[in-house]
């Protein structure tokens, strides 16, 4: 479900087929021009959107909302704003790169954030004192804090869904370390678990080598996108370890027993979805960041998250996305009263300002359940196609503030809430592999150069490690890693460190 709740605001809307007139104080002139992106197909309106008439009655602060929905536009509009053509005096929703956000702040054109944080955003400075690693994610290297984070307590990542009906239907116990997955997924293939009487089953479904790359913190490996991690203040990569050679000798195992599917390398959701809910489900697990996205509705109660697997008697799994997204408000030169707005975004920090943007008010929206938990007040196709849109602006681009995790985990549908608390069990045993650091602009160039010389050949190779179309004998993997140091993993990794 990617929307919510209902627009309700009958201040606004017709009474009896008669616009009612507006509030003496939306006559005002605005106090700050608001810019920013909303779209993805979100449906949000700015200008009538629930959240902010809500925040407006309650700080009496009025915006000029200059709200883009095509990305190619905004992307344009912030290339301009950095030439200081026409600048607004809020960026929300902004969806700052790091080099935006340094270009920005070297010219002046940001504000500095920091000074007015203690006083003025007394929630959201809690949080980073709380949370260094928070901190350090948003402040830049001179020292300032031009752009406020989205923080998510739950964030979404790629994670092993398990089929539980066949493991209750075979009677096979979770599999807790890869050698007893091995087992689950060969009696997945042959014990025709999703009794059709046809050897059809699919044991493991994945989307070629970044999906597989989930699976190596079975051999106690968690890296980012880059192949990279911390440990004890160093930089390193798995690439070249004796651990991923024995990984991808453990996936090739997969791939010649029929383990794995054969259209790992050469398919994708859109095509491995199932989208008749009566169709027999072939998944025995996938990675996916839900089961959604595999499966129909029909079939979610059939799959769990699987908790992460034990190597070394430690259980880790790569963190994706971090709790922490940079970049999505910060003010201008041109804001007059920053103090103003700062004390406006903080509520977003809060846990009132939180279920605000994410879901409405309670008795309007959503009620709570007598358990503590809460439900909407309305069916789910009216959630998705009206509260969300008009009354919430939980989707369509990172929103400052915080999402609290204990308010997601108490949403009172059965099969959705068993889904949130598995995520919780992975998220809890989670690493982010590398800490969020901004680097110059000319280190950023040279990483964006090294890694389109790495990442395709490390994935292409390993791909072929996997098939057994590149054999893993001492030679093959002798000049796998000659290649990648030829390709730069070691200045990359010197690159990395200088921010350690």
């Amino acid at each position: 479900m990617r929307r919510a709740i209902g627009w309700l605001a009958a201040a606004v809307l017709l009474a009896g087929g008669t616009v009612l007139p507006a509030p003496a104080e939306q006559l005002r002139a605005p106090d700050y021009v608001m810019e920013g992106y909303d779209g993805d197909g979100a449906g949000h309106d700015w200008e009538t959107n629930l959240f902010f008439q809500r925040m407006q009655e309650d700080t009496g602060i009025i915006f000029e909302y200059r709200q883009h929905t095509g990305e190619e536009e905004w992307e344009q509009r912030k290339r301009d704003i950095a030439l200081e053509s026409d600048l607004p005096d809020v960026l929300f929703k902004a969806g700052l790169t790091d080099e935006e956000t340094l270009e920005m702040a070297e010219k002046g054109i940001l504000l500095d954030l920091k000074p007015y944080l203690p006083e003025h955003a007394p929630d959201l400075w809690k949080l980073l004192e709380a949370n260094p690693e928070y901190m350090h994610a948003v402040t830049l290297p001179d020292g300032t804090i031009r752009a406020l984070p989205a923080i998510n307590e739950l964030p979404a990542n790629n994670l092993m869904w398990i089929n539980q009906s066949w493991l209750k239907s075979l009677k096979l116990e979770t599999p807790r370390t890869a050698e007893e997955l091995t087992e689950t997924l060969r009696a997945f293939r042959d014990r025709d678990p999703n009794r059709n009487g046809r050897r059809d089953e699919v044991p493991l479904s994945a989307l070629g080598i970044w999906d597989l790359r989930f699976l190596a913190h079975g051999f106690g490996i968690v890296e980012n996108d880059y192949y990279l991690s911390v440990r004890d203040g160093q930089v390193e990569s798995s690439l070249k370890s004796e651990e991923n050679r024995a990984f991808l000798a453990w996936l090739h195992q997969l791939w010649e027993e029929g383990l794995l599917s054969r259209q790992t390398f050469a398919t994708m959701d859109s095509i491995r979805q199932i989208t008749d809910e009566k169709a027999a489900i072939p998944y025995g697990m996938f990675l996916s960041s839900s089961p959604l996205t595999v499966v129909p509705a029909a079939a979610l109660d059939q799959y769990e998250a699987l908790d992460p697997l034990s190597f070394g008697g430690k259980q880790v799994y790569r963190d994706l996305l971090g709790t922490l997204t940079r970049g999505t408000f910060a003010l201008t030169r041109s804001c007059g009263n920053p103090e103003r707005m700062v004390e406006w975004v903080n509520r977003l920090y809060t846990a009132e300002g939180s279920i605000l943007i994410q879901a409405g008010r309670e008795g309007e929206e959503f009620l709570r359940t007598e358990d503590g938990g809460w439900e909407w007040m309305a069916d789910l196709s009216t959630v998705a196609n009206e509260v969300l849109p008009n009354a919430t602006l939980a989707d369509g681009g990172a929103a400052p503030g915080i999402a609290e995790r204990s308010f997601q985990e108490q949403y009172a549908d059965s099969a959705t809430k068993r889904i949130l608390e598995g995520m919780g069990r992975v998220q809890d045993k989670a690493v982010f592999p590398f800490p969020l650091v901004f680097l110059s602009r000319e280190d950023a160039a040279r990483v964006a150069e090294l890694q389109a010389a790495i990442a395709p050949y490390a994935d292409k190779a390993m791909a072929e490690f996997v098939t057994g179309d590149r054999p893993l004998d001492d030679a093959h993997w002798e000049a796998f890693g000659q290649e990648l140091d030829r390709r730069g993993l070691e200045e990359m990794k010197a690159l990395w460190q200088k921010y350690i």
